[in-house]
């Protein structure tokens, strides 16, 4: 059976932005159905007053994205271990975050590395919002959060850590594990997860593993 990938997460748009030409190259050259989840630029998140963001979040929606149509998939903000979890400037920054842009419908994931986040307020809040926690996944930064709360109508999760000594990037019974918890995760909506692991040689075999685990 032929397994082919059907969604990746752009990380080039953490550091830079693209020319609408770019998007619209990407849109035109993937399959019909494929999905490009997005990672939103560090000027967003990596501040010390997010609730201030207004600009850096325009100028981030504004690059082109939405010329992807219906390839766009979830807009991922990553904040970093350093960023505590303060409930009032967060709330002011996803009061920052407009449901659709362009007639396309936006859908926000938030990443967050500190444990200060791992509280009911914090997953209430994200509810509210309709924004999903991203469920990531990191052996090798276990002091990070995973927290698998339903707070979207979809679920984002970073799987990372697959290893280089394995062929595909973790072992089968390892790849079981996830494909129970992806099975669960779909009961409630779509799921976008992606191995992004700094084996990164080994994460598209990863990631064709576990679609062929789940049946294609």
């Amino acid at each position: 059976m032929s397994v082919t990938l059907q969604s990746l997460e752009i990380n080039g748009t953490y550091y830079s932005g693209f020319r609408p030409e770019t998007w619209m190259k990407w849109r035109d050259e993937t399959p019909e159905n494929f999905v490009f989840a997005v990672k939103a630029s560090r000027f967003c998140t990596n501040r010390k007053i997010l609730s201030e963001a207004c600009e850096s979040v325009g100028r981030f929606l504004d690059q082109g994205l939405t010329a992807l149509g219906d390839k766009l998939g979830p807009i991922n903000w990553q904040f970093m271990a350093t960023k505590k979890f303060d409930p009032v400037d967060f709330e002011g920054f996803l009061k920052l975050l407009p449901k659709e842009k362009d007639g396309i419908r936006l859908r926000h994931a938030l990443e967050v590395r500190s444990a200060t986040f791992d509280t009911p307020q914090f997953h209430d809040l994200a509810a509210q919002y309709g924004a999903a926690i991203v469920y990531a996944e990191d052996d090798d930064a276990p002091e990070w959060p995973r927290i698998d709360q339903d707070t979207a109508d979809f679920k984002y999760a970073r799987l990372m850590s697959s290893r280089e000594d394995e062929p595909t990037g973790m072992t089968s019974t390892e790849l079981d594990a996830i494909a129970d918890r992806a099975r669960d995760w779909a009961k409630r909506g779509d799921v976008y997860a992606y191995f992004i692991a700094g084996a990164k040689v080994r994460n598209p075999a990863a990631a064709q593993a576990l679609i062929g685990k789940l049946g294609q």
